[in-house]
């Protein structure tokens, strides 16, 4: 299947307009001219500089079209994966790079004007102040100007191919830096090349350097064109790194810069399939019409400027940081063998690819935050990334949880994308090969898959302890065998394995499987096996089935990954009528939650600002975090234990505290692995969640707390109805956060739920809402 992005956009017309992730230039452009020009422009909504001052590598991104290979823009702290990249109160640009991917980092250049005194020392400092009163910031574009040089610069790109526009003060020497070997975010760029082909092109490549987390070192390949001579290139023998020296330019210097992760070739091709023309213009138009395209598959009335500009923020974030990493004509890097191989996607009878081959951190969290939105607002997106994933397992035997530099990284825990890819199925946008896919994922559910390995864990298969899962029912903690791994956390591991195993008993069932369907059941009930009834709480326990000695549960990390005790208890997403019969019947765990709700509000239900104060004194003992993944469906918990009233008053109140506003210092407060959080704010602010992350038959919606007045969903007529779903939230305020009734197509509805082919049928849902709650606790 040609993968698409069509959008039905309504503003008082209908326009369509057909988008591609694919390569082609032709595929990149607007297809369907709008018939009417009331458009509304998304993309100016975006706050791009949101929670910048706590980025880390592949947080930031400005020049970038949706997924892209490319992902140029400035840097200015480049050592570490954390910390790094475009931070917003470093004032000093070292460089503009191509890549700021998941463990991945590559080709930084600087444009620099060479003069008697700098020129021994160009090398070594080419560094240039720049001011955020001049800078200028949108979805596929970035404008800056280097104090130093008096060099404006603009940048955009393409999918595969930066685009990069430098002005020149006049009567100066024009020349480009190239920083091929440098530390560069999470590794350093070693062994870089650089070689003239011809008056204005070069060709290059460098080899970034393994990590604790991606096992392999891996090389970029690239070629850059300029629309002006090259008068000399040298390279300085100490840095290794090149100097580009430009006949002086006349006009504004204009640079394509094409990369590849399979060949120069490649990249060289990447640049004739999708940037054949020199107009800078263009491409920063047909970038903001691709992200117009997907931004305005929903849209918002309501709420004030502020909550709408933040909303198409947090959804811009929803569709970043996972990368493609295959070429527009399928090539693509196979590294999980012995030996590095090229691989080649299937292809169209027209010679494009089928699918997109992705870079991703992991799944982890994601049945919480892009298994729901993506599957519901943009199911070709979540399409390509399951045949992305089945692609690694036909190359390498295990569906990955976080691949990297075409290989395993490891990354996290348990068998995260068996949700991801369930899911997928469970809405009918994977229908073929069901008993192949479900052979592979089960493969991750048994010895030899990576349910077996912990965090990061390349050459042991230990660190899960999977043997005493299997064994015991619950992974001890501390694990006999010692530390081989990250995230060696017993009752975590123990409740993560329960409820994926949930998901693929699903499959099971739906496939004809009794027998795993009942094998796979029974051991999602090994969650019951780690709580401990007299202190209310989950509990790490020994090999010996011996509780751990004085248990706090707002100690973190100590048996839980990322998270305190308090926290955990509540991840178990597929049966919390279980869990509330443990703890004493479902008044009791509603109570205990609302009361974990009210300690955590006072400290706006985050461990802090940023992913690295969780562990600080004054916020790892929070009982609920919405800054990392481990608790942050816990609001709708409420939903499935008969109160959605408190489901309804604290997801408003966490998205008031913890996802409003529009600021550089904050913003998500954690960890937004890759739009994770962005993801889980949508859908949060449009007031639908799943709990189980879509997997069972016929997806469940829980309902929540618009907090917009209108919502319209625009369904993609390849996988749903050729319509529109849309949320009235009538009398909608910030008091009126609870939904007094639910009337869906004129039929009212029960429970504060509705189904995935209910909504992907189109139709109305209005809520009317209201300040007074159900019986107050």
């Amino acid at each position: 299947m040609k993968l698409s992005y069509i959008c039905k956009i309504q503003t008082y017309t209908v326009i369509i307009m057909v988008f591609s992730l694919l390569s082609c230039k032709q595929e990149e452009q607007l297809l369907a001219k709008t018939i009417d020009n009331n458009v509304i422009d998304y993309s100016v909504k975006v706050y791009p500089l949101l929670d910048s001052e706590n980025s880390r590598w592949f947080f930031f991104s400005s020049a970038s079209r949706p997924f892209g290979m490319v992902n140029l823009s400035p840097d200015t702290e480049i050592d570490g994966a954390w910390g790094s990249g475009y931070r917003y109160k470093t004032d000093t640009i070292k460089g503009f790079s191509h890549i700021h991917a998941w463990q991945m980092s590559g080709i930084s250049v600087m444009p620099v004007t060479i003069t008697d005194s700098n020129k021994k020392n160009i090398y070594n400092d080419f560094y240039s102040k720049f001011s955020h009163k001049t800078e200028k910031v949108t979805p596929g574009y970035h404008y800056l100007e280097l104090d130093r040089y008096q060099i404006t610069s603009e940048l955009t790109s393409t999918t595969r191919v930066g685009f990069h526009k430098y002005n020149f003060p006049k009567n100066t020497q024009a020349a480009i830096l190239f920083n091929l070997n440098t530390k560069l975010g999470p590794c350093k760029n070693i062994d870089g090349e650089l070689t003239k082909i011809s008056e204005n092109e070069l060709v290059g490549k460098l080899v970034m350097e393994a990590t604790i987390r991606r096992p392999k070192p891996f090389t970029v390949y690239f070629k850059a064109k300029l629309n002006t001579d090259i008068a000399s290139l040298e390279k300085d023998i100490k840095t290794g790194n090149y100097l580009v020296n430009l006949v002086n330019p006349k006009d504004k210097v204009l640079m394509k810069v094409g990369i590849s992760y399979t060949s120069i070739d490649n990249a060289a091709n990447n640049i004739d399939k999708e940037l054949s023309h020199w107009n800078f213009n263009d491409v920063v138009a047909e970038s903001k019409e691709q992200w117009n395209g997907l931004l305005g598959r929903i849209d918002v009335e309501g709420g004030t400027e502020t909550d709408q500009r933040r909303f198409y923020t947090d959804l811009w974030h929803a569709l970043q940081g996972r990368r493609i990493i295959s070429d527009a004509n399928g090539a693509y890097p196979d590294n999980t063998g012995d030996k590095f191989r090229i691989g080649q996607l299937p292809l169209h009878d027209n010679g494009t690819p089928k699918f997109n081959h992705y870079n991703s951190d992991s799944f982890w969290g994601a049945q919480w935050t892009i298994n729901t939105l993506w599957g519901l607002v943009y199911p070709e997106i979540k399409k390509e990334f399951v045949h992305s994933l089945i692609q690694y397992q036909k190359d390498g035997g295990l569906v990955p949880r976080g691949p990297s530099g075409g290989n395993y990284t490891f990354v996290m825990t348990g068998s995260s994308s068996t949700p991801f890819i369930v899911s997928a199925i469970q809405e009918g946008l994977i229908t073929e090969d069901l008993e192949y896919i479900y052979q592979a994922l089960k493969q991750n559910h048994l010895q030899g898959g990576i349910m077996e390995k912990a965090g990061y864990e390349h050459t042991t298969n230990l660190g899960g302890g999977f043997k005493y899962y299997l064994e015991k029912g619950y992974v001890p903690y501390p694990i006999p065998e010692g530390r081989f791994a990250g995230h060696q956390d017993g009752a975590s591991l123990t409740m993560e394995y329960a409820y994926q195993d949930w998901t693929l008993a699903q499959l099971a069932k739906k496939l004809g499987h009794n027998e795993d369907y009942n094998y796979f059941l029974n051991r999602s009930e090994n969650f019951k096996n780690v709580y401990d009834e007299t202190s209310g709480w989950m509990r790490p326990k020994d090999v010996n089935n011996m509780w751990f000695k004085n248990f706090d549960p707002y100690d973190y990390k100590v048996g839980f990954v990322e998270a305190n005790g308090a926290q955990a208890t509540w991840f178990v997403p597929h049966n919390l009528s279980g869990l509330a019969e443990l703890m004493g019947g479902t008044e009791n765990a509603v109570k205990k939650l609302n009361k974990q709700f009210e300690e955590a509000s006072a400290l706006s239900f985050t461990a802090g600002t940023s992913h690295d104060l969780e562990e600080h004194p004054e916020y790892r003992r929070i009982p609920i975090n919405y800054g990392n993944q481990p608790s942050i469906q816990t609001a709708f918990v409420f939903n499935k234990l008969g109160r959605p009233d408190l489901t309804q008053y604290w997801s408003r109140s966490i998205v008031e505290k913890t996802f409003s506003g529009l600021s550089p210092s904050t913003g998500y407060n954690g960890d937004e692995d890759q739009g994770l959080m962005g993801s889980l704010a949508v859908l949060m602010k449009i007031g639908l969640f799943q709990m189980n992350g879509g997997t069972d038959d016929n997806p469940e919606y829980q309902i929540g707390s618009p907090i917009f007045n209108k919502i319209a969903i625009k369904l993609h007529p390849e996988y749903y109805s050729n319509s529109t779903f849309v949320i009235n939230a009538v009398n909608n305020s910030k008091e009126n956060v609870y939904v007094e009734s639910a009337v869906l197509n004129e039929q009212p509805i029960q429970g504060y739920v509705i189904d995935h082919d209910q909504i992907t049928k189109g139709g109305t849902l209005v809520l009317k809402m209201t300040n007074k709650a159900k019986d107050q606790l």
